[in-house]
């Protein structure tokens, strides 16, 4: 099927516009077990009658457009969101390093792209998947600047021998995502004799995201950089030029400058990120930067020592996954080398006292994402070694503090490896949950050593 124009492509792809995947199927992909197709060659075949192909060009050739099928969820706030990265070309380290951004594979192939949005319901057969939205999706000047940085950025690793070092979590918009499992994925590089994992350019899951949230929801998200700006600046730099104003200053006299109020509550530094962004009063989830670039924010508090007041913590841990999780598929794995982080940082200039309000300085920020040799190194032993001991099991014994008796465990505590350790989140150790060998344990959560945060803060600071 041959479309002269954009129009007339996107007028057929609006057909599908409500049907299921059972309803557009013609050929029994949808419910032969033994097909391992996606949903994606139902389109191509049943909708559009062409032939699945792997073609360096874009899908439809003589419009320079590219077919993306790609599944949204409701989240639990009924909200939605992107399921997955959308995967893009693989990437040739020998020939991607021959070309500029104009005549490399990744724009030759995906400078327009018809996205069909369909909806993921768990436990629901994919045959009962409904194509919501159908559109085309052309890079904004902002977005393009961003995105030809991050083409740049995993270029110029290649060109350093550094293809086995890429990680989603390197660039903003556009990510270098692993493509296969094991050593069969390898591949040779230009500039190093150490292989490297296949990977394919990605538009990362918080980017589809933002797209989705603006054609499907009508959000409005607020964008804090302009194209002049992107044209020689990176993210990274524009938001250190937006928050070194503040550096050294109290927390009161910024509050008193920039008219937010100071208060404990989970809200507050949100508001503070906001404020000093000139944007008061937005929340980090509507910022369009933030949201498309998956960067998520940590506040570190510092005592006049340099040491923070506490590790840092995230989500609570589900042992029977770490036990049946391959480390490939683990939340683990994907979280660090998906998610940036904004790290908001302040200090303490007077040691604590009691019954005193210490006044907090504001020290700066820093962008930061797990590299991958640390993501593959100490994080991978962490994970490796607590699902062995999880089969052999965890040690819990009850021993006497003060006039209580508590619980005390064997997992990995501070200080064991130098980066993470399992612990509680919160003190109410009433609060269980199950271990694979039927063992009740108090609710843990995964943390960062303090030390090792201090680590990652401290050239910057000092700089």
């Amino acid at each position: 099927m041959i479309f002269e124009t954009e129009e007339s492509l996107l007028y057929k792809a609006k057909e599908a516009e409500g049907k299921t995947f059972g309803e557009i199927d013609q050929s029994g992909r949808i419910t032969n077990p033994k097909s391992k197709g996606q949903l994606g060659q139902i389109i191509e075949e049943s909708f559009f009658g062409y032939k699945i192909n792997s073609k360096s060009e874009a899908d439809f050739e003589e419009l320079g457009i590219e077919l993306k099928v790609t599944p949204i969820k409701q989240n639990k706030n009924k909200t939605i969101s992107a399921k997955e990265r959308l995967v893009l070309n693989i990437i040739n380290y020998h020939k991607e390093i021959l070309t500029t951004f104009e005549t490399s594979s990744f724009w030759n192939k995906n400078q327009t792209i018809l996205l069909m949005f369909y909806q993921w319901i768990p436990e629901v057969h994919r045959s009962e998947y409904q194509v919501l939205k159908s559109h085309l999706l052309t890079f904004s000047e902002e977005d393009l600047h961003i995105i030809k940085k991050d083409w740049e950025f995993i270029t110029n690793k290649i060109r350093m021998g550094k293809a086995h070092e890429l990680s989603e979590a390197d660039t903003v918009y556009l990510g270098a995502c692993t493509k296969g499992k094991n050593k069969d994925s390898l591949r040779t590089q230009p500039f190093s004799p150490i292989l490297a994992m296949q990977r394919a350019y990605s538009l990362k899951a918080s980017y589809i995201t933002g797209v989705a949230r603006k054609i499907l929801s009508n959000d409005d998200l607020v964008s804090i950089t302009n194209r002049q700006e992107l044209k020689n600046k990176t993210l990274d730099e524009i938001l250190h030029e937006r928050f070194h104003p503040f550096i050294g200053k109290s927390l009161t006299q910024i509050a008193i400058e920039k008219e937010i109020k100071i208060n404990n509550s989970k809200s507050f530094v949100p508001d503070f990120v906001s404020a000093l962004l000139g944007i008061k009063g937005t929340k980090l989830d509507d910022i369009e930067e933030f949201s498309k670039a998956n960067i998520q924010f940590k506040t570190i508090r510092l005592e006049p020592s340099g040491i923070p007041q506490e590790h840092m913590s995230f989500k609570n841990v589900s042992f029977s996954d770490w036990f049946e999780e391959d480390w490939e598929d683990s939340w683990l794995k994907n979280y660090f080398e998906q998610t940036k982080f904004l790290f908001v940082v302040f200090e303490y200039r007077e040691k604590k006292k009691k019954d005193v309000n210490r006044e907090l300085y504001f020290k700066g920020i820093k962008l930061w994402n797990m590299p991958i040799k640390e993501i593959e190194g100490r994080l991978k032993t962490f994970y490796d070694g607590l699902q062995k001991q999880l089969v052999t099991g965890v040690q819990i014994e009850m021993i006497a503090r003060g006039k209580k008796t508590v619980a005390r465990n064997d997992l990995p505590s501070p200080g064991t490896n130098g980066l993470c350790h399992i612990r509680p989140k919160g003190r109410d150790g009433e609060d269980k949950t199950p271990l694979p060998d039927g063992q009740m344990i108090a609710k843990q959560a995964f943390w960062l050593d303090r030390e090792y945060i201090v680590s990652l803060i401290d050239s910057e600071m000092k700089s």
